[in-house]
């Protein structure tokens, strides 16, 4: 036979798309949702290697599908990503039966506090069922149909408004109720980060609510409480012990950030290892301290 039939991209006797230019096609119609995918994903599973894991998945399995059978691109890779996510969360929590200390989500760094699921929202989300989960992450944050929703969880509409009822129930309290200034919030994650290095136990005393409490995730990879800190009393205990280490340790501020939709800062420790910090803020003073110092959730900081 006389030839090739056809090179890269180009059209074949039939009208029809070469193989390799189906699969640039879809590829190129893949990218441009990647990042929205990842979203999905990571308010998931909180993790952000998972998250990834599971939208390239997702890739593997579109660039497989009979596209002329799939009439929207971005609901069909939802719906598989948000799949593939509720497979992952049934390992996750075995994971997090045995995982050492308090667990916090990958911190996710930005320059403005736009954050559609904060912190202390990420935690709520933890507690319920990974059904409930997915059901309010789709229908409450990012505005899917109840049909998508149901197609999704391959349960009734009406099913899922209950699970999606129950959800906001159980996280109505982690929705952010005091607005911050997004200066103000910099500068208050600034003071607190030189005064808790320092030893100024007086200027970190007036910035702490009576009820703080603090959290840090190191996974037993690095030193960390291995349960929260509850109380001004306690945390204060903690930073003056704390301080006493600085002294001797440096610690050096990277930049003030907003950490999952909360002011905070990337500081670089004496090892030469990051962490996170990010604070919740409640009527001008920090209710919750979140530290993250474990270093299989801070290598996309790299």
């Amino acid at each position: 036979m006389g030839g090739s039939r056809g090179h890269k991209g180009c059209r074949e006797g039939g009208g029809g798309l070469t193989t390799n230019a189906r699969s640039e096609d879809a590829a190129a119609a893949f990218e441009p949702l990647r990042p929205r995918l990842v979203r999905v994903a990571y308010r998931m599973l909180g993790s952000v290697a998972d998250a990834e894991d599971m939208v390239q998945e997702a890739f593997i399995r579109w660039m497989k599908a009979d596209h002329g059978e799939v009439r929207e691109p971005e609901a069909f890779l939802r719906r598989t990503v948000t799949r593939l996510c509720l497979d992952q969360l049934k390992s996750a929590r075995r994971q997090r039966e045995t995982y050492i200390g308090p667990w916090l989500p990958d911190p996710l760094v930005a320059d403005d506090e736009e954050e559609d699921v904060t912190l202390p929202l990420m935690l709520a989300l933890e507690r319920l069922s990974p059904l409930e989960r997915a059901a309010f992450l789709l229908h409450d944050v990012f505005g899917v149909g109840f049909e998508e929703v149901a197609d999704t969880l391959q349960r009734d509409a009406a099913a899922c408004r209950q699970l999606a009822g129950r959800a906001r129930a159980h996280v109505r309290e982690a929705r952010p109720r005091f607005q911050l200034e997004k200066q103000h919030g910099l500068a208050l994650a600034e003071a607190f980060f030189a005064a808790s290095r320092s030893g100024d136990l007086k200027a970190l005393g007036a910035m702490l609510a009576a009820d703080v409490s603090l959290h840090a995730d190191g996974g037993g990879k690095r030193p960390a409480a291995t349960a929260p800190i509850l109380g001004f009393e306690a945390v204060m205990k903690t930073h003056e012990r704390l301080a006493n280490f600085f002294r001797q340790n440096s610690s050096k501020l990277v930049r003030a950030v907003f950490i999952n939709g909360l002011p905070g800062f990337i500081t670089v420790e004496n090892d030469g290892e990051f962490s996170t910090t990010a604070l919740g803020i409640e009527h001008g003073k920090i209710a919750a301290i979140y530290v993250v110092r474990n270093p299989d959730k801070l290598r996309h900081l790299h």
